[in-house]
This record gives structure tokens, sequence and C-alpha cells, in this order.
């Protein structure tokens, strides 16, 4: 059950000029369940993506790459849920691109205009002839307003729907952002997440907009982790319509181009935590602060050792105040030269080591009452420099195994 996380209420769900979406029951995994989703786009909208780094990516992450590189105009993307169509060699492209194609005959655009997208179980075909089925029925439920639904419709193992909106002003006009996410388990990213599409009705140079999307991923879904583990389907897109009326973003040091951005990442946070919070078995919600390091890599570095601990994700999950596997995970963070004597640790607001002892004022039964609550502050201090980051991050449940031990159940 996730952790204090609701699905997102479809009446706060912006609808973005310029975005319509639709969704359908393929049959790809499971009977009776949406697993189909399309999203149309008007013309002229700008599309920018970061995909996974992992070197088995999937057959539709390697299709959109390639037509994103070469800057295609795309007016659709496809998303199909419970096959990633990964490992699945030539073939797998072709399905990719067959999948493409019989969009873009519904859509009246070219197939190099539609970007695919899978997620769910790997070194499986992917089941075209469902897909193809189902696509008429996505377009025949596109509208605006169909956030909600669409973040329904690519759920693999998520139990709650994930979606935000946020809106702000941008060159003196009203601009919009609304985003909707999936993502539970196999989760690490590297430059991306499980699948996330964050459109806006924003006008902005299609280099902007590759700038923003690496920007925006780093300071959120690149924070967030489950298990450690990145997927080979990872994408996170930003799509901007420029429908908003605002004169077109095209310098990086604007107030424009700081405001849009920190719409982005307001919506990309709360997705980015929501995925933890519903992490596969999760019971709690953990902020992992680092502060006090030579540089934001050093302090995500920490920050991400100790969320990866399974021996620390096990005692979160237990309530135990287990300091031995807290300092254990920062000490293998690889740090150069740490000073563990300027080292000190918080757990929620009770200071349980200091100057890398443990603090003389600590009881036992403080670490443990900080502990209880189903979500939780850990703030280490390295006393190195001035650099601070934040991660995200759930604990390690009976459930975590015996979801991934039934996976494919």
């Amino acid at each position: 059950m996730a952790v204090n996380l609701l699905p997102p209420d479809p009446a706060k769900l912006a609808a973005i000029a310029g975005v319509e979406l639709g969704f359908a029951e393929a049959g790809i995994r499971k009977a009776g369940r949406r697993d189909l989703m399309l999203m149309r786009f008007a013309a002229g909208t700008r599309v920018a993506g970061v995909f996974t780094q992992n070197s088995f990516a999937a057959a539709p992450v390697l299709v959109c790459r390639e037509r994103i590189n070469a800057g295609t105009s795309v007016s659709a993307i496809v998303v199909n849920a419970g096959n990633a169509n990964c490992g699945t060699g030539e073939q797998g492209l072709a399905a990719a691109r067959s999948t493409c194609t019989a969009a873009a005959k519904l859509l009246g655009c070219t197939p190099e205009a539609v970007l695919p997208f899978s997620t769910g179980v790997i070194l499986e075909h992917l089941p075209v002839d469902r897909i193809e089925a189902a696509l008429p029925d996505c377009v025949k439920s596109l509208a605006p307003n169909h956030w909600a639904d669409a973040a329904a419709a690519i759920m693999t193992t998520d139990t709650v729907p994930k979606g935000a909106s946020t809106s702000a002003s941008v060159g003196g006009k009203s601009v919009h952002v609304t985003g909707i996410a999936k993502g539970v388990g196999m989760l690490q990213p590297n430059m991306a997440t499980m699948l996330t599409y964050i459109a806006t009705d924003a006008a902005i140079t299609q280099q902007l907009l590759q700038r923003m999307v690496k920007e925006v991923a780093d300071k959120s879904f690149n924070r967030v982790t489950v298990d450690g583990d990145t997927s080979t389907n990872d994408s996170f897109m930003l799509i901007a319509t420029g429908r908003a009326g605002n004169a077109e973003i095209s310098d990086a040091a604007s107030a424009d181009y700081a405001e849009l951005r920190g719409a982005v990442l307001a919506v990309a946070t709360p997705l980015a935590q929501a995925i933890a919070r519903d992490g596969e078995g999760a019971t709690k919600f953990i902020t992992i602060r680092v502060s006090g390091a030579a540089s934001d890599e050093e302090a995500a570095r920490v920050g991400k050792c100790i969320a990866h601990s399974p021996l620390v994700k096990t005692a979160l999950f237990a309530s135990d105040p287990n300091l031995g596997r807290l300092i254990m995970a920062i000490g293998n963070a690889g740090v150069a030269n740490m000073d563990v004597s300027k080292v000190s640790i918080w757990l929620g607001d009770v200071r349980v080591l200091l100057n890398g002892g443990r603090d003389p004022a600590y009881r036992e039964e403080d670490g443990a009452r900080v502990m209880k609550p189903v979500e939780l502050n850990i703030h280490v201090a390295l006393g190195r420099g001035n650099a601070e980051q934040t991660v995200w991050t759930c604990d390690f449940s009976y459930d975590y195994v015996k979801i991934n031990a039934e996976y494919r159940t």
C-alpha cells in the first residue's frame, strides 16, 4: 500500500492546450485492465527526452532516441504496459516501429512522427496485433482532460496512478504544466525515471527544452530510488505545445526560463516522490538529506548509498535505529579522504551521531520513537563543504520480495 499517496483528482490535472490523451484495454498481459495510452499533439509541438543508460535499452527506447536525435517533429506517443519489448532483437525493433505505423495511419501523420514506449515483462515479444486492434479505441477516447485515465493506463505493479499539475506566469502569460508517471520497482533512474510525461503550453526553443528536461531530471527523478536497479525502459519526456502565447523562451539565463523550469520541477518533484511512496511493498517514505559535501555529486552519492543499502532499508521497515548500518552505508560511498570525525547524523529531530561518534545525549528509545512514523527524515552532515542534495526512497518489506518473486505469475 502506498505511503500517504492518493490517486490524483482528475479535476486538478489541468488540460494542456494542444495535448489530447486516449486509452484502451488491449489485453497485453492481463484482460480487463487499461494497458494502452495514446497522446496526440497539435502541430508545432516540441518534444525532448532523456532515457535509460542501461546497456540493454529496450527497443522502444532505441527508436525514440533515434527519432529525437534526428530532430523529427513529434505528433504523438503511444505507450503500452505489461510488456517491455526488451531483449527482443530485430523483431522487437520491428514491433515498436509497426506500432507507430498503425497509430500514424489512424492519426494521419507519418510513422516517424510517433514515439513508442513500453513497460512490463522483459524478454517477451510485443503482441503487436492486440495493440493495433485496440488503437482505434485510444483514438476515439482522445480528450484534453484524460490525464488521470492516461496515468492509470500506463501502470504495471503501481498501486496508485501518479499525476501532478501547476501553473505559472511566464512572460506575462499564464502557462500550465501537467504530468503523469509510473514506476515502483527496478527503479534507480540514470537520466530518466520509469515512464514520465510532462507537458506545458509554454513556447520554448527545442534546444532549451532538451536542456530543461535534463536539468529537471537531475533534480527530481535522478534523486529517487526504490531498489538501486536501473530499468531497461526508463524514459522522461518533456512536451511544449507553445499555445500559451508567451514570447518563445530562447535564453537559458532569462527569468522566463527560470520560471518555467521551476514550474516543471514543481510537477516533477511530487511525481518522483510518488514513485518512492508507491515503491513495491513500501511501508515508509524516507527523505535523505546530505549536507556539508564537497560537491553535489558527492552529496547525491552518499544519499543514494544509504538509500540503496538493503540492510538500511530493512532496518527502516523494522523501525530499528541500527546506527551501524547507517555509518556503514556512508563509509561505502567512496568519498575520498573523508574525515569521519566531522560527520554527524540525525534521525528526524534526534541527533544520533556527533563528530563521528555516538552522540552522548542519544538514547535508543528516542531513535526508535522517531523511526516509527511512516515518513522519516535522515540528515547526514559530512563537514567537508557547502554542497547539499536530497534523495527520496522507501523501505524494504516482506512484500517487496513477494511482489518480485511473483512478478510473472
